[in-house]
């Protein structure tokens, strides 16, 4: 159920500052996410739509989930205008739409931070996409820095009720690879989404499922 899910006021904040993240560089993040998405598409968590405009023409249907009515609603509205079909429905990442094998890329931007389970959610992508299926991963994860990563750890449950559910203390490469996933590329960077916001640690690649 997506009720569980529902956060308008901070969907109507995220969107605003989504604009702005996107003008300090997120767009090309997403431009270079999207690059080898082909086939079938599966975005969970696609927010208000911005990665829309940047999928290829090897993509022949995008299927974006979205949880939060608000960020569904934006999500809708830009689909209109997107270069590929893609069509949005209401639901979350711990439990797809779709059967077994039915998506040949899943597609994850800034949205494992922030589901109840890494592991159920990586876990309904694996399930959905085809042997050898890809998964397209852009998120912000744990730092690097033994210290930093304490003061994470530390913020991690005021910042979690704040932000929607975001822990900023995620290792999610790791879950990504323990969830069944061969990282065929991953690179690591740091990224201030917003002035006066610290750089944080962030990961941008792509994965392929092991799954016979």
């Amino acid at each position: 159920m997506t009720s569980d899910f529902q956060n308008p006021r901070f969907a109507q904040a995220y969107a605003r500052m989504s604009v702005l993240t996107d003008q300090r560089g997120a767009y090309e993040h997403r431009r270079r996410l999207l690059a080898g998405a082909e086939g079938r598409v599966i975005e969970i968590g696609a927010g208000n739509g911005l990665n829309f405009p940047h999928y290829p023409k090897a993509v022949t249907e995008v299927v974006a989930v979205e949880p939060d009515d608000t960020l569904r609603g934006l999500a809708t509205a830009a689909a209109r205008s997107a270069p590929v079909p893609v069509s949005v429905m209401a639901g979350h990442a711990e439990a797809l739409p779709g059967p077994e094998s039915d998506f040949d890329t899943a597609v994850v931007s800034l949205v494992l931070c922030s589901v109840p389970s890494q592991q159920r959610a990586l876990a309904e992508i694996a399930r959905v996409l085809v042997p050898g299926g890809r998964l397209c991963f852009y998120e912000h994860v744990r730092s690097a820095n033994p210290l930093f990563a304490l003061l994470e750890d530390a913020i991690t449950p005021v910042w979690r009720r704040a932000a929607g559910g975001c822990h900023p203390n995620r290792d999610t490469l790791r879950a990504i690879e323990r969830a069944g996933f061969e990282a065929t590329e991953s690179d690591r960077f740091t990224f201030s989404p917003q002035p006066f916001v610290p750089r944080t640690a962030h990961i941008l690649g792509h994965a392929r499922t092991t799954k016979p």
